[in-house]
């Protein structure tokens, strides 16, 4: 019955409400990331308000989003916007083996909030909710299902649950040891979240070598700068800073 219930509420959540980062998509990408933050800086928020590193991140980029949308005379929506996160379902003796092996969950970015505690708390909630719930599991087997379905099918399937979310957000743990190509050190590390339908914006977190690595991917037409969007993060994680001293 909970796998069930689980599908239902998938199948039933709303679209998610028009914004600047959602519109009819063009030909052209555009990418932008910050300087590296060190991963210190985001544990210790964590450790104070009893948060996880994940929650802390989503959070300062929910607020990133926000002030970018204040910015340029847009008005948050009251019930936030949602980002669909990857799960990772792979069990971990199975690591080294090839293919994607991975669910969805939407995860609710409150850039409605003002408070950035208040936002954080909102984010964590959230968290929470999803680690308990068997919505990745449920994901997986649908996704799975539609791959085995005709075209004809896919389509409509994939436009639905994409009009659901208005970004793909992931964070990705990276080596916390430096790398090395041919004797020289790797100094930063980015990739780019790939998007499908309708959603034209990538959020890509990473950690290595004790830095955390903020990037953005949004469709030209939509955000034509996003380096006005990822110039907000770190800020985002400085008033958390300021407000938990």
């Amino acid at each position: 019955m909970a796998t069930v219930s689980e599908l239902a509420t998938a199948i039933t959540l709303p679209d998610d409400p028009h914004t600047v980062f959602r519109g009819p998509l063009g030909v052209s990408k555009r990418v932008a990331w910050c300087d590296p933050i060190p991963l210190e800086l985001v544990k210790a928020v964590g450790k104070v308000l009893d948060c996880t590193v994940n929650d802390v991140l989503m959070a300062c980029a929910a607020g990133a989003l926000r002030q970018y949308m204040l910015d340029i005379g847009e008005t948050p929506p009251e019930i936030g916007i949602r980002a669909t996160v990857p799960v990772n379902l792979r069990p971990l003796e199975h690591a080294k083996k090839l293919g994607n092996h991975f669910g969805l969950v939407f995860l609710d970015l409150p850039v409605h909030e003002a408070n950035p505690i208040a936002r954080l708390f909102a984010v964590r909630a959230c968290m929470q909710k999803l680690k308990s719930s068997r919505q990745a599991m449920v994901s997986f087997g649908l996704l799975a299902a539609l791959g085995l379905g005709p075209a004809v099918v896919q389509r409509p399937a994939l436009e639905m649950f994409s009009r659901k979310a208005t970004a793909v957000a992931t964070n990705v743990p990276g080596p916390p040891v430096p790398l090395y190509l041919a004797g020289l050190k790797i100094t930063d590390q980015m990739f780019w979240v790939p998007q499908t339908g309708s959603v034209g914006m990538g959020l890509s977190i990473l950690s290595y070598n004790g830095m955390v690595h903020f990037g953005l991917i949004v469709d030209k037409k939509n955000v034509p700068l996003p380096n006005l969007i990822v110039q907000r993060f770190k800020p985002e994680l400085e008033k958390l800073l300021m407000l938990t001293l």
